[in-house]
């Protein structure tokens, strides 16, 4: 059965993450940047344990940084990217900055959070966090291979906070 409520809601996110993927200030997130953070991520991650891939995309969506600690699995490479990319194309759309948040609003609306989570390479797991400048979200860094996607997510939150400081204030 096809209700109204969710046809509504899919024809409002196909029709709004184009324009919500525009970068509107022109800020590109640096290299130095994306890879500084994405390995402090790691690092983190490596600390605690965690063998781990790292994925830092730019605002549409595309991978800007990727790596891989020695003992992660191949699986990892995917929920990295899938992490940022869910992060930067539908965090401004609905408002959240985190995988975390997006898993959130998953788990509070399963039928229309069902139908998000199955667009090509998003993923409704905590894992990942958005880069802000001027406002808006100019980048994601996803971590994958941790045990539990609140585990990946403070990998990813310190990644962020080596660099935060050095980003244009919103």
């Amino acid at each position: 059965m096809f209700r109204p409520f969710l046809a509504a809601l899919l024809l409002g996110t196909l029709a709004v993450p184009a324009q919500a993927q525009v970068n509107r200030s022109g800020y590109r997130l640096p290299l130095e940047l994306a890879l500084e953070a994405a390995q402090e991520a790691a690092r983190h991650c490596l600390a605690n344990g965690y063998e781990v891939s790292v994925t830092v995309v730019d605002s549409s969506g595309v991978p800007q940084v990727a790596l891989r600690t020695d003992g992660a699995t191949i699986h990892t490479r995917e929920t990295s990217f899938r992490k940022a990319y869910t992060v930067v194309t539908l965090g401004p759309v609905f408002r959240f900055q985190t995988a975390g948040g997006f898993a959130a609003l998953v788990a509070r609306n399963p039928a229309n959070g069902a139908a998000l989570a199955s667009v090509a390479n998003v993923i409704p797991l905590a894992g990942a966090v958005a880069f802000v400048a001027h406002g808006e979200i100019v980048a994601a860094l996803g971590v994958g291979g941790a045990p539990g996607g609140e585990r990946d997510e403070a990998c990813a939150e310190a990644g962020l906070a080596r660099v935060r400081g050095r980003l244009p204030a919103p």
